[in-house]
């Protein structure tokens, strides 16, 4: 009698001590050590701060005339003539402001002239703006002209008194009437006269 007792404790014993460990299992929590959390926390950090942030192309242009304070100012090529023209102190009383393209974008090495009301302007400054870039007149020192018969409408827009109107005329014109025999035929544009083409007759060329 006293045989089975002892096997069935031991038995019960071995049950227990099984139910016990598979408990203990169950719980088991893995856990991630603290350094590693912070290793990874740095590493999102230290990757977001790598991100590039988009550049800003900054230009200068030259504000002319009826303004309160002309001079030359830093801007950026997102920035427009209304914007230029806020840098510089806003109009003047005299200013006569009403065909201003505000909207314009502006472009590096721009000359912006507002005009006096009444003051005698030819056709292309009654806009009240005059674009000149430099370029034209440096390419024109080293010997290299632009060519109407091949210039896009941004080559076109460096020359002086050519703003985005004209160029697109001159375009218009070379569509409908072919390419140009000499620089003399420019005067035959829509829009420009003869101060126009005395103005930038040095810096053109046909080919």
């Amino acid at each position: 009698m006293l045989f089975p007792g002892i096997v069935c404790l031991i038995l019960l014993y071995v049950f227990l001590q099984q139910d016990t460990s598979s408990e203990e299992e169950t719980f088991t929590i893995t856990t991630i050590p603290q350094e590693q959390n912070e290793e990874v926390v740095e590493n999102e950090a230290t990757t977001n701060a790598t991100i590039e942030q988009p550049k800003i192309e900054e230009i200068m242009v030259d504000v002319k005339g009826a303004v309160k304070s002309p001079g030359v100012y830093i801007l950026t090529a997102d920035d427009r003539i209304i914007d230029a023209i806020d840098r510089a102190g806003g109009y003047t009383e005299e200013a006569q402001s009403t065909e201003v393209n505000h909207a314009q974008k502006l472009q590096d090495e721009m000359l912006i002239y507002i005009p006096k009301i009444g003051e005698e302007i030819d056709q292309e400054n009654s806009i009240g703006q005059v674009v000149v870039s430099s370029t034209a007149a440096s390419s024109s020192s080293q010997g290299t002209k632009i060519d109407l018969n091949s210039a896009d409408e941004a080559a076109l827009t460096t020359l002086p008194g050519i703003g985005p109107s004209k160029a697109q005329a001159i375009l218009a014109f070379r569509e409908e009437n072919g390419s140009f025999k000499t620089i003399d035929d420019l005067k035959n544009v829509t829009g420009i006269g003869e101060k126009t083409f005395e103005k930038l007759k040095e810096f053109i060329v046909v080919k």
